[in-house]
């Protein structure tokens, strides 16, 4: 018999252990580690700790987790929107939602749907030194269609993340090797960690890119902010707008130009953005005078 340990955050964390669960039970998993993420509205920590509880599951809050302690640990480790290393590399498996070699590191759906890529996935690797530079054992792609909200984009790609720990483990439970091909490091890309700076929208981008950004990092994320008159302001849903030649452009990027319906519109670097819902940083919908300029 195989024994697994799962070391697992957000949604897609939660929904591959439930589907696991529900497939082969719960037997086979030693233990699992999971850490919250302040910079998600909902991190599926509390609902992570309950279903490894309620199924008799050893549960570990990363902070309170030695790793020293599972050392003679012999079965497979899964790492599921894991952000740390992990000391003993042996026997483990990450996950990691980019086809590999690109966007290596972190954030990779996110900065994928920012470039409006066509096609995203997730690839099961051996972990190593360096991160996501292992060798591939299988990957399962998607194709996107825009506009794409994170939230839907997470919602597609979920179940690949089931899929390939599913194939994974069947593999291991036969007593079959695990194949692993070595990735083309010369076509690597990598993706950057973000911070909370990083949810600011640069307005000399065009309105299409503002617009991708904006549905990138919304719910769970951090969501899309600008500052107005000292005060942040939370961009929800945007949409962009037939263009209009604007005199000395450059000069006015940020600026509200229309007014439609009582909905701002604001010259970007190309083309102009609708704001169909704006918030403060406590979600209440606002309202912004004519002669408002973004920064």
């Amino acid at each position: 018999m195989v024994s697994i340990a799962f070391y697992v955050m957000n949604s897609k964390g939660l929904y591959t252990l439930r589907s696991f669960i529900e497939k082969f039970g719960s037997s086979t998993i030693c233990y699992v580690v999971c850490s919250k993420d302040k910079g998600l509205e909902y991190d599926a920590y509390e609902d992570i700790k309950n279903i490894s509880i309620n199924n008799n599951i050893e549960f570990y809050d990363r902070l309170q987790f030695d790793e020293n302690s599972k050392a003679d640990f012999t079965g497979v480790k899964f790492a599921i929107g894991w952000r740390w290393l992990i000391e003993n590399k042996k026997n483990l498996i990450v996950f990691h939602d980019s086809l590999l070699p690109k966007y290596r590191g972190f954030s990779p759906l996110v900065n994928s749907l920012i470039n409006k890529e066509s096609q995203g996935g997730v690839t099961a690797l051996f972990a190593e030194d360096r991160y996501d530079e292992g060798k591939i054992i299988d990957q399962k792609s998607i194709s996107f269609s825009y506009p794409l909200k994170i939230e839907q984009a997470i919602q597609q790609i979920q179940p690949l993340y089931f899929e390939l720990v599913r194939d994974t483990y069947i593999k291991l439970k036969n007593e079959k090797s695990l194949i692993s091909s070595a990735q083309d490091h010369e076509n690597a890309s990598y993706s950057c960690w973000l911070d909370e700076q990083d949810y600011f929208i640069d307005w000399s981008w065009s309105a299409e890119k503002i617009k991708l950004f904006v549905d990138a990092v919304g719910f769970p994320y951090g969501c899309a902010k600008a500052i107005l008159k000292e005060q942040i302001i939370i961009f929800r849903e945007v949409a962009i707008m037939a263009e209009v030649l604007i005199e000395g452009r450059q000069r006015h990027l940020g600026k509200v130009i229309f007014n439609e319906d009582n909905v701002p519109v604001v010259v970007c670097c190309s083309g102009l953005l609708k704001l169909n819902r704006i918030t403060d940083i406590h979600g209440n919908d606002i309202s912004i005078n004519f002669r408002s300029r973004f920064q």
